[in-house]
């Protein structure tokens, strides 16, 4: 198995408990305070990996370039902007549909690489990855009373050009982390995914931490109160959250961002087994179809 695909799906397996963890914190805060524990509370651990690796491998800081700089902005902003359109579309009473269609984030991630960055994929990864998407696409409307014919009807309504929106700038980030790490080789006596991954976080997680914590203060500074009494839990969702980004951002460095965002649908699949197997909740026939989709465009993008 290529080492890119263990550490996907082991950052996917991370992510769905963040967001069990982040779906608790609600309870004690907003939205946007849920968030923010994410960047905030993960710093000290991304600068813990980053660190401990140094001494381990007795290795220095990566030296920094522009083009380092312009890309881990564009890609923090990029991610700080989707997660909010995606929280905005909870207010439309269709958001089902925008959340379907803010999954094309694999897809959205290759068209950006394709014009922007230059990158192509095989005919293989492309068939996984309108298969995958098609199959998460299903499993977001599949409680809900939309069809899917409704779901394609609904193109060009709000909440699925919102989803659309975030699902671009979703891909746009993460094209924008891969570059970044990239951008640090040449100031390397050789190429380290693990140096630069973990370097990118740092500094990414920090600037994220920063723009938020500016956005709160001054609009919600009493979720710096709510935060505060939520520690406990915002510290566990900060250490699996900079975990999973680590693991994120160590197989984008390896594989071409859409690739990897095609494989990460297999947290659905996780988020699936929970529900069953833990919470003994039932799943319905669109469900299971699209887990199968799913199911079928990982091992088309494994095999092909």
């Amino acid at each position: 198995m290529p080492v890119w695909v263990a550490i996907t799906i082991s950052a996917a397996f991370l992510q769905n408990i963040r967001s069990v963890l982040q779906k608790h914190l609600k309870g004690a805060m907003g939205t946007t305070g849920a968030t923010f524990v994410r960047f905030a509370f993960g710093v000290p651990f991304a600068v813990f990996y980053l660190f401990v690796y140094l001494w381990l491998a007795g290795k220095s800081l990566p030296s920094l370039s522009l083009a380092f700089g312009v890309w881990v902005v564009v890609a923090a902003l990029s991610q700080i902007f989707a997660q909010a359109l995606l929280v905005h579309m909870f207010s439309f009473r269709n958001f089902a549909v925008g959340t379907a269609y803010s999954r094309t984030e694999p897809a959205q991630a290759a068209i950006f690489a394709f014009i922007v960055l230059g990158e192509t994929i095989s005919a293989a990864a492309v068939a996984a990855i309108v298969i995958s998407v098609i199959g998460v696409m299903l499993i977001s409307v599949a409680r809900t009373a939309f069809s899917l014919r409704t779901l394609i009807t609904s193109t060009f309504s709000r909440t699925a050009l919102l989803g659309l929106a975030s699902g671009a700038l979703f891909g746009v980030s993460a094209n924008g982390y891969r570059s970044a790490s990239l951008a640090l080789a040449p100031g390397l006596a050789e190429p380290d995914f693990i140096l630069q991954a973990s370097f990118t976080l740092v500094v990414a997680i920090a600037f994220q931490t920063v723009i938020m914590a500016i956005w709160i203060a001054l609009r919600e500074p009493q979720e710096f109160g709510n935060i505060a009494r939520a520690w406990k839990p915002s510290l566990a969702t900060g250490f699996v959250g900079a975990t999973a980004s680590f693991g994120w951002f160590m197989a984008m460095t390896l594989q071409k961002a859409a690739i990897v965002k095609a494989l990460a649908q297999i947290e659905m699949l996780f988020t699936f087994a929970s529900s069953v197997f833990i919470f003994k909740e039932k799943i319905n026939r669109l469900e299971i179809a699209g887990c199968g989709l799913i199911v079928a465009g990982i091992l088309v993008l494994l095999l092909g």
